[in-house]
């Protein structure tokens, strides 16, 4: 058995009305991966911070290599071995890939930065982790969310580490990119590097995992289970309390009916659709509609256009050819404000930089796309936003249902509601949904599941993106599936299934 490198006993943490952790303990040994699980608000993410030196705790005891030791700062946990990657990247997006990994560790001698030593590292860093095409000296803001998680990764491995933190590492990666992350824990772990791992993916935490431990309501569950052995019931109601089917809500039944028969009972005209839609370099000419009542999906991995078709159709970029039109009429391209008008509401992928005020209400952030409504001569009636904006995420089951919380103080779930609150007090017709469940546990995405099927059972138009198969197959009505920015198959999603449309987003061609 391996030594023990970290020991946390008894670690207590409170913020004001608060308990965030009370008396958690976790050990990790050396050269294990210890999968660190639990639902949103369990407290994983103040535990790592505490590891992180990013916060101190109201009580307990940490040893590091058997000694106690105290992390003071970030700098202080970094200089002992401790590295964590969160799941929202802390990157500098105007800096170049070679900048931020290096960034507070620069490459320098007598003061002065070695800039081309650097780059030449970072692009060894790069390679190591199967990335050589990654430009060093690009800025990191141009690049996709997955080649961004590998930057992190590669800052972190500058450092001279002895554990590292991978909070959700997986949730902007598709299939390949998880097998080369999965790869690199690998070849960590067989050099006595230790991994805390976490994921609400139960078939990673199998795949990648030695021992798994379980937090609930801020304390430890369970510590050290074995990963692979444990069944995923289990680890379920550990995380809950109750065991959770993983379910999907019920189609409507017209849904279930063949094709033809539906078509042949007077289809509803779409509300939204696209003519040719297309931006050079990113989705090649799309033809598209969105029908009220109907979840559409897209599937495809990681730079297949998903993601910018969407931010296309809310007005977040603009596109190089096609139009789209709304109830028959022309959108006006490449203005967010115009598509809002119209009835378009995006919960983008990176919900906490693109679409939540995190310093804000709650009320502020639901009611954000709505203020004209509760204005009068230039003021605000902040009563009656607020009333409105709590009638909103009460419809929702807000976990706690308190209009005036900040929403950084919210789990991953409850922000997402927020968003999805937001765009029901516009009352919007059609809902693109970015990632919906990105980095939420499995209780939580039950309920998202149930919204969503709701809103679309209210006559909204959903269109989907997800980087999970199984989430796209078992919510949508109707499945596109994209391969290097183009359609390659539509069909029902009954009449698809997993392994169908890996092969289709691997080595599809296109199909009418």
């Amino acid at each position: 058995m391996a030594p023990e490198l970290l020991t946390m006993t008894g670690i207590t943490k409170t913020f004001p009305g608060v308990r965030a952790l009370d008396g958690v303990d976790l050990d990790v040994r050396a050269g294990e991966v210890h999968c660190l699980l639990g639902q949103n608000g369990a407290g994983k993410s103040t535990l790592i911070k505490v590891l992180a030196g990013a916060h101190q705790p109201d009580e307990g005891e940490i040893r590091w290599q058997g000694e106690p030791v105290r992390l003071a700062t970030p700098i202080a946990a970094m200089r002992l071995g401790i590295a964590t990657i969160y799941q929202e990247l802390d990157l500098v997006e105007h800096l170049s890939v070679t900048e931020n990994i290096f960034l507070g560790n620069e490459v320098a001698s007598r003061g002065v930065i070695r800039a081309r030593d650097a780059r030449t590292r970072a692009a060894a860093l790069l390679a190591r982790l199967g990335h050589p095409e990654i430009d060093p000296d690009v800025t990191v803001g141009a690049l996709p969310a997955a080649g961004q998680q590998i930057v992190s990764v590669a800052r972190a491995l500058s450092h001279d580490v002895r554990l590292i933190v991978m909070d959700e590492p997986s949730a902007a990666l598709d299939p390949d990119e998880v097998d080369n992350l999965f790869r690199i824990v690998a070849g960590l772990t067989a050099d006595g590097v230790a991994v805390v791992y976490i994921s609400h993916r139960l078939e990673e935490i199998r795949r990648i995992g030695d021992r798994v431990s379980v937090l609930k309501d801020g304390r430890a569950a369970a510590r050290g289970m074995p990963a692979r052995t444990t069944e995923t019931r289990e680890f379920v109601a550990l995380m809950t309390g109750r065991e959770v089917q993983y379910a999907f809500p019920e189609r409507p039944r017209h849904v279930e009916q063949p094709v033809d028969r539906v078509l042949r009972a007077a289809p509803r005209p779409p509300v939204l659709c696209t003519e040719q839609l297309a931006r050079e370099g990113e989705f090649a000419p799309l033809d598209l509609e969105l029908r009220a009542g109907e979840i559409t999906g897209l599937a495809g991995l990681v730079g297949s256009g998903r993601s910018e078709i969407l931010e296309t159709l809310a007005g977040a970029r603009r596109p190089t050819a096609g139009r789209i039109l709304v109830d028959g009429t022309p959108l006006r391209p490449g203005n967010v404000t115009a598509a809002v008008r119209a009835g378009i509401g995006l919960a983008p992928e990176e919900r906490k930089s693109q679409a939540l005020l995190m310093l804000e209400s709650v009320t502020s952030n639901v009611s954000l796309s709505s203020l004209p409504r509760f204005s009068t001569g230039g003021w605000l009636d902040r009563a009656r936003e607020r009333a409105r904006a709590r009638d909103r995420t009460r419809g929702l089951a807000l976990h706690p249902d308190d209009p005036d919380r900040p929403v950084r103080t919210l789990s991953g779930g409850n922000q997402q509601k927020v968003v999805l609150a937001r765009w029901l007090l516009r009352e919007c017709r059609v809902l693109l949904l970015d990632e919906p469940t990105r980095g939420v546990d499995v209780g939580a995405r039950a309920e998202l599941y149930r919204v969503v099927r709701r809103l679309a059972d209210s006559g909204v138009a959903v269109l989907l993106v997800s980087s999970e198969v199984p989430e796209v197959l078992g919510l949508a009505d109707r499945v596109l599936v994209l391969r290097e920015g183009r359609v390659v198959h539509t069909a029902p999603a009954r009449e698809l299934d997993e392994h169908r449309v890996l092969d289709l987003v691997m080595e599809g061609s296109p199909s009418c």
